[in-house]
């Protein structure tokens, strides 16, 4: 009897493990777009900026001045027909909204507007 319930509990846990779902969405990966002008959309003084995009919609953006780091935050992402939404919930930032493009120099990120929002690295 005892063989039989520890039979039943193994066949339980077994099934009742779901498969983590792979996500290979190219926009995995190191984004990095610098700064033209001493400050970036968000009002901050910085010449460099980076967002680390994981495979559970989540990521990492940096704010850099003269290769310190002056800025960090947590962000997530998700993809609606193509379009690209990238949120910074527990700041003020607004989401942003881009969409991916192939160039001769690469793929990199354009704003819903039309501006350059970051290239791979």
């Amino acid at each position: 009897m005892k063989y039989v319930f520890n039979y039943l509990v193994l066949m339980v846990l077994v099934t009742s493990c779901s498969k983590i779902e792979e996500n290979n969405d190219p926009i995995i990966g190191i984004w990095q777009h610098t700064v033209k002008t001493a400050t970036n959309e968000n009002k901050m003084v910085v010449d460099n900026e980076e967002w680390i995009f994981n495979d559970v919609y989540l990521g990492r953006f940096h704010c850099y001045n003269k290769g310190q780091v002056v800025y960090l935050t947590d962000f997530s992402w998700s993809v609606h027909d193509g379009i690209y939404i990238v949120s910074y919930p527990g700041t003020d930032f607004p989401d942003d909204f881009v969409k991916m493009e192939e160039t001769d120099n690469g793929t990199i990120l354009m704003r819903t507007e039309g501006k350059l929002f970051a290239e791979k690295q």
